[in-house]
């Protein structure tokens, strides 16, 4: 079994407690993957310079956002961690050359667990939290995805977990997308499906609105989209599953790749 390499946008923490066509989607979604032996989720919120990964038996829940509804700092998702796995993925990025380091105690963060908790509600599923690096070039952020390809023949689930258009100082009470949301989206559509890496790579220069869909101070939360992308370089197949927007401009989507 080889299961696909996913990038699917986390939106805003309110996601968990959400009833609406995307939390639908992710429900689905989960139902409909072969169930994983373990994930490997590359999440925007984890941003390192040092390529880390968890080692940890068990998760806590980390509530790292502020001002939302009481009820969502009560959330907890105990989803098990998977050493072995975490170790796997250690020798591949070292069989790469690429340093990392193993964290215990971190728990998972939001860019993780929201989307979990509607695919895989019973936290039943290990999963190994990865750290994106927003300072690294697109290229490098592939080539680390690339290192975890194999993972996919042997079960394992691969996520990057982020935000296309991601901007939160341009968020509106609109409910129609804006349209340079719009616009640098299905820009993404054209070149994803093309695997364009060339283009890609490249975003900042050739996409139209880049600047506003990603800004400077949220790239990290672009990253993931490469690092799951990588994971699929060989099927190099790209495949929209889900779109829409909130607040204007915040954009909720999920791409498969493989």
């Amino acid at each position: 079994m080889t299961l696909p390499a996913l990038f699917i946008a986390h939106g805003s923490p309110t996601l968990v407690i959400e009833d609406n066509n995307y939390t639908a989607f992710l429900r689905e979604l989960g139902a409909s993957l072969p169930v994983p032996k373990g994930i490997a989720l590359f999440s925007a919120h984890y941003d390192e310079p040092v390529q880390s990964l968890s080692v940890d038996e068990f998760h806590t829940t980390m509530h790292d956002f502020y001002g939302f509804p009481k009820e969502m700092y009560k959330i907890e998702y105990p989803a098990p961690g998977d050493p072995e796995l975490s170790m796997r993925i250690g020798q591949l990025m070292a069989a790469q050359n690429l340093p990392y380091k193993l964290v215990t105690g971190r728990g998972l963060d939001h860019g993780a667990w929201v989307i979990l908790r509607h695919m895989y509600p019973e936290a039943n599923i290990p999963v190994v939290s990865l750290s994106v690096d927003s300072m690294r070039s697109e290229q490098e952020q592939y080539r680390i995805g690339c290192m975890l390809e194999p993972l996919r023949h042997e079960d394992i689930l691969v996520i990057g977990s982020g935000g296309l258009v991601h901007n939160l100082r341009k968020l509106s009470p609109d409910s129609e997308p804006a349209a340079w949301a719009a616009e640098f989206d299905e820009w993404l559509t054209l070149k994803l499906e093309e695997w364009n890496l060339r283009d890609l790579y490249d975003y900042e220069k050739k996409a139209p609105n880049a600047q506003d869909a990603v800004p400077s101070y949220a790239s990290e939360h672009f990253a993931p989209l490469f690092y799951a992308m990588g994971a699929a370089d060989k099927e190099r197949r790209a495949q929209k599953r889900f779109q829409a927007y909130q607040y204007g401009s915040l954009s909720l989507n999920c791409w498969q790749f493989g």
